[in-house]
């Protein structure tokens, strides 16, 4: 079994950029999911499953947002390549506990995978669920923030 070292290393132990250049092409996934964890005020204002405000729908500011974001993880994140995605889809539903899941899925057709895209999009689109709701109450958690699954490059991953 190979040691797994940190790619973003260079022998001499200076951070650089992971050199895809010899890597094949093919599709890659990623879904990232953020939990928000929102206080009663807040909770008390929603509406058919969303919450409405002067600035507009807050889930659909949240879902742009973070395809916004997605699309700039390169700009971002420093040593990450800078991508253009083939899609990002953004799904923001409460769950039993009345948590908001956000689930962030980026594709491409690439050298290189999509995780940081995922995990950008759903951070920032719970980011903008908090700016969003804020005035109501600053008792807004965000929980974690995971990635799910990724396909596509040397191993593919499913959380269980």
């Amino acid at each position: 079994m190979s040691e797994k070292v940190l790619t973003h290393l260079d022998e001499q132990g200076r951070a650089t950029m992971v050199d895809v250049s010899e890597k094949a092409i093919s599709l890659r996934t990623a879904t990232a999911q953020s939990i928000v964890s929102l206080p009663e005020e807040v909770l008390s204002q929603l509406e058919n499953g969303d919450l409405k405000t002067q600035k507009g729908s807050v889930f659909q500011t949240a879902v742009i947002a973070g395809i916004m974001a997605a699309k700039k993880t390169g700009d971002l994140i420093p040593l990450c390549h800078p991508l253009g995605l083939d899609n990002c889809k953004i799904d923001i539903q409460l769950n039993d506990d009345n948590d908001v899941v956000i689930n962030c899925t980026a594709s491409i057709t690439a050298k290189t995978g999509v995780e940081m895209e995922a995990l950008v999009g759903a951070s920032i689109a719970a980011l903008t669920i908090y700016d969003m709701c804020k005035a109501l109450s600053h008792d807004i958690v965000i929980k974690e923030t995971k990635l799910i699954a990724k396909t596509g490059g040397k191993r593919d991953f499913k959380r269980s």
